[in-house]
């Protein structure tokens, strides 16, 4: 199994990148954190790998800490959570904010995400509260907002829009609506894509 790539970013876009190893293209799907975390296409990288491997496909799913990889792992040793939802959760919850949401039952914070309904949410506490432990619990995470904000920016300026373009874009996306970062970075690129045209 594959357990870490280091490589050339080939391209990037959220959720997702190829990493070339030796002339070999990886395509590895990441959390919206790790793409913010990424260098430029042409830079090198490193990131964690978990292998997934089923009868008619096997996928890379890429992490810049040991924390998000790690918690991935432990979504989906939760009933009804697959990798894409894993996925999700930690591209729409900050890993400090999930694992404070975890230990508190923050419901509010893991309805959030789409996909994540109430009786998941009360299966996702259950279960993990224990396994995040308290050292990770602390009560002075983060806002969960405020964390959303500067990973989608973060995002943005990646993918070479400058601050004050982006964070007008965020603030655009804000107002329509969008609450995770995936939500985020994806209404604040419609709305980029729009001003281009």
């Amino acid at each position: 199994m594959i357990a870490s790539l280091a490589g050339r970013v080939e391209r990037s876009s959220p959720g997702e990148v190829v990493v070339d190893v030796g002339g070999v293209g990886y395509r590895v799907h990441v959390p919206l954190s790790t793409y913010a975390a990424l260098p430029g296409v042409g830079r090198d990288c490193r990131l964690r790998v978990l292998t997934a491997v089923r009868e008619d496909e096997i996928r890379l799913y890429g992490f810049a800490t040991a924390e998000e990889e790690e918690l991935f792992g432990l979504l989906q040793g939760v009933t009804g959570v697959g990798p894409k939802l894993a996925l999700k959760v930690l591209s729409g919850v900050s890993v400090p904010n999930l694992r404070s949401a975890l230990a508190h039952a923050d419901m509010g914070v893991l309805t959030s995400v789409p996909g994540v309904g109430k009786r998941l949410a009360e299966r996702l506490v259950v279960e993990l509260r224990d396994k995040v432990g308290p050292a990770f619990a602390s009560a002075a995470a983060e806002p969960a907002e405020g964390r959303v904000d500067a990973e989608a920016l973060e995002a943005l300026a990646a993918l070479g829009y400058p601050p004050k373009v982006a964070r007008r874009a965020l603030e655009s996306a804000r107002k329509a609506g969008a609450m995770t970062l995936e939500d985020l970075v994806r209404e604040a690129l419609r709305g980029l894509a729009g001003k281009r045209a």
